[in-house]
């Protein structure tokens, strides 16, 4: 894994520790009931019947803990982009799901459980490493689709790999960004079928 996408540690001691578990559950609880911003570290101390003190022990701070949480839920969409990617050999048709599902499986998130939702978007807002890796990972999986694209014949070869990979990831961004997709709630479901015929016919040769 490259620097772009390493996650600093975000939590203390060993990372399968049953406590570690018990504060990720009730502090998932507590932001799906009271939001995150409302949840302070006490609260989650009365839920699980630990001192402030101890739950320190295993992680550094709230915002850590929300990062967790983040980054189990960036994963959960992450897992379902790779196993639309896998799906096909095709790279077009790689495109094609990888929008789809992204913003799908980000939908279902936002419709699900809007306050954890809010963890996602704030870790997108404030540059947490979590959403910042995650960032990293998806442009890695588009730039990886355009240069399969090009050695099957299927896209140009005259731009730059970088460039081109970037030009479409910021096309897909308000919708594969929690922060943005907020905001572009209402072409969600047209959006992805319009926008990568509009990328493919760009990426033709």
């Amino acid at each position: 894994m490259s620097k772009e996408t390493e996650i600093p540690p975000l939590v203390r001691g060993p990372e399968d520790h049953d406590v570690r578990h018990q504060i990720v559950a009730a502090a998932t609880e507590h932001f799906s009931h009271y939001g995150y911003e409302k949840t302070t570290v006490s609260d989650l101390a009365r839920a699980i019947g630990f001192s402030k003190a101890y739950i320190y022990k295993f992680f550094a701070s709230k915002q850590s803990i929300g990062e967790a949480i983040c980054q189990t839920c960036l994963r959960g969409i992450e897992e379902q982009i790779e196993a639309a990617i896998a799906s096909t050999d095709s790279p077009p048709e790689q495109l094609r799901r990888m929008f789809r599902v992204a913003v799908e499986a980000s939908v279902e998130l936002f419709n699900q459980d809007r306050k954890l939702y809010e963890i996602a978007a704030a870790a997108a807002a404030e540059g947490w490493p979590t959403a910042v890796a995650y960032e990293a990972r998806v442009r890695a999986h588009l730039q990886k689709i355009v240069e399969q694209g090009r050695v099957a014949g299927d896209f140009e070869r005259k731009t730059p790999l970088d460039e081109a990979s970037h030009a479409i990831y910021l096309v897909m961004r308000p919708y594969l960004s929690p922060l943005l997709l907020r905001q572009s709630l209402q072409y969600s479901e047209e959006a992805p079928a319009r926008l990568s015929s509009l990328i493919l016919r760009s990426l033709s040769p």
